[in-house]
């Protein structure tokens, strides 16, 4: 029995190393005021598949917005999500520490085609709230603003499923590019995100069992 237990441990670490030498440093969300617990749930499932590391967001609500499990597949847990209170100085900081194009969605004529965007670049994609978009303090931050081809009636996407097209086309770009197969962690920040995970797992099972 001791060493089935072992086994698992070893996989379970092996996967963790395996997803994190995939993970793109370089690429941050930033989510504007969504209010839709499953929007942004959908979100951050989406975040992780393309090997989104970090998730920032803004909510004006006092408690924030909850993360729905069942929808977000418990992606949340394999990410780093911190909310700010000053979106517009957060976007600042992360533009200027990191050098980051700033890439922001916004229902306008003047917008580019999100495919011709070039997200191999260092990347922070900023969506906005469900009804209003992202924020004006925002909107003047950004250094491309996109927008998804519609051919119906409907003028736009739901937020969560717009993010997941853009994300993959980054995904598409940086695949092509070979991105994924050099890491953009170093070897130490490996180490520290597996421990962290594992030891949150450990967590975890001894709040199950209490």
């Amino acid at each position: 029995m001791q060493s089935n237990k072992i086994i698992v441990l070893e996989d379970r670490l092996k996967r963790f190393y395996e997803v994190l030498q995939k993970r793109q440093k370089d690429l941050v969300v930033f989510v504007d005021d969504v209010t839709n617990e499953h929007n942004f749930s959908a979100i951050l499932r989406t975040c992780d598949a393309v090997g989104v590391m970090r998730v920032y967001y803004f909510s004006e609500a006092k408690k924030g917005i909850e993360i729905n499990e069942t929808v977000s597949m418990a992606a949340n847990r394999w990410l780093f999500i911190e909310r700010v209170y000053d979106r517009e100085k957060a976007i600042k900081e992360l533009k200027e520490r990191e050098n980051l194009q700033v890439v922001v969605t916004w229902l306008d004529e003047s917008s580019k085609d999100f495919r011709e965007i070039d997200y191999t670049k260092p990347t922070l994609l900023v969506v906005g709230n469900e009804l209003k978009g992202v924020s004006e303090d925002i909107l003047n931050l950004a250094d491309e603003r996109i927008i998804i081809p519609m051919m119906g009636m409907v003028q736009s996407l739901n937020v969560s499923v717009a993010t997941g097209i853009i994300l993959y086309e980054a995904l598409r770009q940086r695949l092509d590019k070979g991105m994924y197969l050099r890491p953009t962690l170093s070897e130490k920040e490996i180490e520290e995100i597996i421990m962290k995970w594992n030891n949150d797992i450990i967590a975890r099972r001894k709040e199950r069992r209490k």
